[in-house]
């Protein structure tokens, strides 16, 4: 049964796949994207999705790297971006990434520009200086506000204006823009100087009223045949979840039961509630971190986290369960992008 799921997902991959690509064929003028730091292309999806091009990639993850491929095409260089020449990738109206952001992190130890991971975004001013392209988005964690004590965000913000960018700091909620997560981010939107127009960013299309749920978001998933498998679980964790409320996590195990856990952070074994947006799906961790369903008391699958980013049934992840989670976990909601990506395609056909 695994083995013909597994012929089935190679054979349909080759069908998104090329379907997409003579759906590409027809966007010879649409607006052309440079893709940095790429991923899965959580990002790059919610910008094609709304007809633009996304002409080059790059990422230095190889499973990654087969996702992009599996979905987009084979217009994506792996390796690190710090090796690729800028007299390689081609000319466009607009560079997209999200830069590493580990280091910036309200969740990890945070060294901000202090690190190598911290200064990869110089590699995105690099690409910017020398393609000049008429916009750029950058996207990055909440943390990023306050790294080095306000000290990155305002150099990073120096370091685009030096490229000849007018650069606007959007902290924004995915969910205000119709991700099925609360998943604060901030997105850097820079716009070249000679245009003389200022970009705002559109307002969001919703609120705690009429924000997309995690039932909404889940449902008929059982019927999704790719990245859906369910993970083993120990018997002792189905036991931790038995006792936690949809929408609650460790706190609500009682302090007097043998199954209960202290000193974790808000993640640790968080249920989804069905009336609400889940809270911000992370990438790694262990210590019951991955996210569980508010009926059956186990971990999500990758295709139900997948669900709440907005990406579409036939969008395939290549890799182990393991590595397919972080794709998902660091992506950008094609959900929660599209709308600003709308908003960026009307500003650009109106110069």
């Amino acid at each position: 049964m695994q083995t013909e799921q597994k012929k089935q997902s190679k054979v349909n991959t080759k069908l998104v796949k090329s379907e997409f690509q003579k759906a590409s064929k027809g966007a010879k003028n649409s607006l052309k994207i440079v893709s940095l730091f790429s991923g899965s292309g959580g990002m790059d999806l919610g910008f094609e999705q709304e007809g633009f091009d996304v002409i080059w990639a790059n990422d230095v993850n190889h499973w990654a790297c087969e996702t992009f491929k599996n979905y987009f095409g084979d217009h994506i260089v792996e390796g690190s971006i710090v090796d690729v020449k800028t007299d390689d990738i081609p000319c466009c109206d607009i560079v997209l990434g999200g830069f590493p952001c580990q280091d910036f992190s309200m969740v990890w130890k945070r060294m901000g520009l202090k690190t190598e991971r911290g200064n990869l975004y110089r590699q995105f001013v690099r690409i910017v200086v020398a393609k000049q392209p008429k916009m750029f988005v950058a996207e990055n964690v909440k943390g990023l506000l306050s790294a080095n004590k306000g000290k990155a965000v305002e150099q990073i913000r120096s370091d685009f204006a030096e490229a000849g960018y007018k650069v606007t700091v959007n902290p924004i909620n995915f969910a205000s823009y119709g991700a099925p997560q609360l998943r604060e981010r901030v997105l850097i939107i820079g716009v070249r100087n000679d245009i003389k127009k200022d970009f705002e960013l559109p307002a969001p299309t919703r609120g705690p009223g009429n924000y997309v749920t995690a039932k909404e978001a889940l449902r008929g998933v059982e019927k999704a045949i790719f990245n859906n498998e369910h993970q083993n679980i120990n018997p002792s964790t189905i036991a931790k979840l038995r006792l936690i409320p949809p929408g609650g996590n460790f706190t609500d195990i009682p302090k007097t039961s043998p199954h209960y856990v202290k000193g974790m952070i808000s993640h640790v074994y968080r249920r989804l509630h069905p009336d609400k947006p889940s809270t911000t799906i992370i990438a790694g961790g262990g210590g019951g971190t991955w996210g569980y369903h508010f009926n059956e008391p186990r971990p999500l699958t990758n295709r139900e986290r997948a669900r709440l980013f907005g990406y579409p049934d036939d969008f395939v992840f290549a890799g182990s369960i393991a590595e397919v989670r972080r794709q998902i976990g660091n992506s950008v909601p094609p959900a929660g992008i599209r709308p600003i990506a709308r908003a960026i395609k009307k500003f650009l056909s109106e110069l």
